[in-house]
């Protein structure tokens, strides 16, 4: 899939004087190399669920996978929206990223292999999965694979001058 390129724009209500913003490759840069994403998605009842997760940034989505019986599987069945966070816990460096779309499964052999690849070539052998029947397959057992590509994120840079950034797609 073709990667969109967003338009950018900074928020100047909460963004220094002399902020500039953040562009969307240098965002796009952060979501590769991050190692921990935070997912957020909603119960059938309302409330909230947030947990964190390895993730994947190809073909212009971050991909996670997880176990069709875990809390955020379940909750995609009944609402595919979500976020996906990452960045620091620092006040004075770093910037954060967080993405909202619409999770999608991957079922795609093809597709799936790639991701698989990418996993281990990132998180190293012990993240290793075989694909079989539209999912991962490893050591835990069987995995489902979402794709999450950005509708609507936003940066919030800390070092130098605060900025917020916002990429719409």
């Amino acid at each position: 899939m073709a990667e969109k390129e967003p338009t950018t724009e900074l928020d100047t209500r909460f963004s220094s004087d002399k902020a500039t913003p953040v562009s969307w490759s240098e965002a796009r840069g952060l979501l590769e190399r991050a190692e921990i994403y935070w997912l957020s998605t909603v119960r059938p009842d309302g409330r909230p669920h947030v947990t964190p997760l390895i993730g994947i940034w190809l073909d212009g989505a971050l991909h996670f996978c997880t176990g069709p019986a875990e809390r955020k599987a379940r909750n995609l069945e009944t609402n595919t929206r979500c976020v996906l966070t990452t960045g620091g816990n620092s006040l004075t460096e770093g910037t954060d990223v967080v993405v909202e779309g619409e999770a999608v499964q991957v079922r795609d052999e093809q597709a799936l292999r790639r991701l698989a690849a990418a996993y281990e070539e990132k998180y190293g052998p012990s993240w290793h999965f075989d694909v079989a029947d539209g999912a991962f397959a490893g050591e835990g057992g069987r995995a489902l694979v979402f794709a999450v590509a950005p509708q609507q994120a936003f940066g919030f840079a800390r070092e130098g001058e605060y900025g917020q950034t916002r990429w719409r797609f």
